[in-house]
Formats: C-alpha cells, structure tokens, sequence
C-alpha cells in the first residue's frame, strides 16, 4: 500500500500520540518533543508516493525516532547557549557529573559510528525490542544486528577500560 494513497490527517490522528510519547522518551522535553513529532509527520509528507509500507506504525515508530536523534545531534553540535546546555543537564538528571560523564562517553562511542547502529543500540538496549524486531525495522538480518551490537559493546568496553586507565594515572 503507498502512503500517498493514505490520509495524512489520519495518519497523524491515529499515530500522532504515539510518536509523541517516542519523541518525548528520547528527548526528554515537552516541546522539543512536539517539534520532533511535526519533524517526522513533515518526512512522512515529503516522502509521500516514494515509500510503500504495509505497516504505518513501524515506518512512523523508525521516523520519529529519527527525528529525535537528529534533533540530540544538532544540540549537541550547537548548543544554542552554554548555560543553557548546562541548565538541560541539570533538569535532566539527578547526577549532573555522571548524566555529562555519560553523554559524553557515548559521543565518543557513536561520534564517527554509523548512524544506523546508533538507532539499533536505542531500538534494543533502550526500548527492549528483540533482535529480530530490530532487525525488522532496519531492514537487516538478525545477524547483521548482532553483529553490530556485538561490535558496539565490545567498543564501549574499550572505552571504559581506556578511562578506567586515565584515571588510575
């Protein structure tokens, strides 16, 4: 079925909620999250006669998680305001040095990675999804994300032996 042929109005009555709820999860702001769900029902429109999906849930699902990965990209590239930047670190965790240590053991992690493996890291580590889920809505086989995952763990572990060693100097 080609989404053109579909009611975008619907689409974004229907699905509108869930994509939300996806965005606000990742993004962890109220109004960066309405911006990121306008963001994908915009990539849905844009797309529109180019796509063929039977499953519009998945294909808004992997948008809109699109969409809030690239708006944490963006503020991490551009922080408007360095105070600010500090102020959403602030509000977002109780534990301001390890939500910094974190993120920023993550941007060398995915930093020059792939970003289809960064989405598969968030769809399995943080949402839960199974190996085959993932493999679904990323169009790969069950072993190709395994062995992603597999080389992005080892990678992280890398990592954090590597800081575990500066700090021990």
């Amino acid at each position: 079925m080609k989404m053109q042929s579909l009611d975008i109005d619907h689409l974004y009555r229907r699905y509108g909620p869930m994509v939300f709820r996806r965005c606000r999860q990742l993004l962890r702001d109220e109004g960066e999250a309405r911006d990121a769900m306008q963001d994908a029902f915009v990539k849905l429109i844009q797309a529109g006669n180019t796509l063929e999906q039977r499953f519009p849930s998945s294909l808004l699902y992997r948008i809109a998680t699109h969409a809030a990965l690239d708006r944490i990209r963006t503020r991490q590239r551009h922080p408007e305001d360095k105070d600010e930047a500090l102020l959403h670190g602030i509000a977002d965790g109780s534990d301001l040095e390890g939500t910094q240590a974190a993120g920023r053991f993550l941007g060398r992690l995915f930093g020059n990675g792939n970003e289809s493996t960064r989405v598969m890291a968030v769809l399995h580590f943080i949402d839960g999804l199974t190996l085959e889920e993932v493999a679904d809505e990323c169009g790969l086989s069950v072993s190709g994300v395994r062995k992603r995952l597999r080389k992005t763990r080892e990678a992280a572990l890398r990592l954090r032996a590597g800081e575990g060693e500066k700090a021990a100097a």
